[in-house]
């Protein structure tokens, strides 16, 4: 399954960064690295793991939604050691091969992540490394509860997710992926999403899944109808403005090594 991203959407991946949204990677990156970063969407974790490469390193970016990769090679045309390739993961083959292969959230969008492990080892050089930065849906956690309206939407969206081949829980199965496809030094780092009245951006954090909701492709498939999908984010909105407290999504950073 491939997912085109909708050009609304855009803002959502523009304001993500690498320090907030892949806070544990920079860890791994050093001067003279060549970096895949697949499903890199807008490009704005990919130009901060550049910054971490330099000039002597090299990043490149893939993403299979066109828009994003257009937006990507607009904003960083500037940058000398990072470019932007519009294709699918399991399409690239280019003619040299990778140090290190990240991708944050992105392995949730393919309904068979195992056959993308086994091209990330194809692509990665002997000795090479992989970090897979991805959520554990079914865990999602509001306190307190949202409204009836919301919790109806989300259930909705995970059958919708089951039903298209998506696993809700990949990122908790990554590390038997990875063992399976033959990787070794296996490790898990918890990463996950915690957002209180405290943080800065806590009302748009929480209102991600409006944002979700915006998108009608549930209501075309047949998952909830149009007048709970719009009650849903009615409601949703000023619970997050009056009565929302914390939300936590579940997220790992798995990492391996071929």
């Amino acid at each position: 399954m491939k997912v085109q991203r909708k050009k609304e959407s855009n803002y959502v991946y523009d304001r993500r960064s690498l320090a907030t949204d892949y806070r544990h990677l920079p860890k791994m990156l050093k001067s003279g690295l060549k970096v895949l970063d697949i499903g890199c969407a807008t490009g704005s974790i990919t130009q901060g793991i550049s910054e971490y490469v330099g000039p002597t390193g090299k990043v490149t970016g893939i993403d299979n939604t066109g828009h994003m990769i257009e937006e990507a090679q607009q904003k960083y045309s500037d940058v000398q050691n990072l470019e932007f390739i519009h294709c699918d993961l399991l399409e690239f083959n280019p003619d040299e091969k990778f140090d290190l292969i990240v991708g944050a959230r992105v392995l949730q969008w393919i309904s068979n992540p195992f056959n993308a492990v086994l091209k990330i080892k194809e692509l990665l050089k002997p000795g090479g490394q992989v970090s897979i930065l991805d959520y554990n849906h079914n865990r999602l956690e509001w306190v307190p509860q949202p409204p009836l309206s919301m919790l109806h939407f989300y259930q909705s969206f995970l059958k919708w997710r089951v039903e298209a081949g998506l696993n809700n829980a990949i990122g908790s199965e990554l590390p038997i992926l990875f063992k399976n496809a033959g990787f070794n030094n296996i490790e898990v780092i918890s990463s996950n999403e915690n957002y209180n009245r405290q943080h800065p951006q806590f009302e748009q954090k929480v209102k991600i899944w409006s944002e979700v909701a915006e998108l009608e492709q549930l209501v075309k498939e047949g998952y909830i109808v149009e007048r709970n999908r719009l009650q849903a984010i009615a409601e949703y909105n000023p619970w997050v403005e009056e009565k929302a407290i914390a939300m936590t999504m579940f997220l790992n950073e798995v990492r391996a090594t071929l």
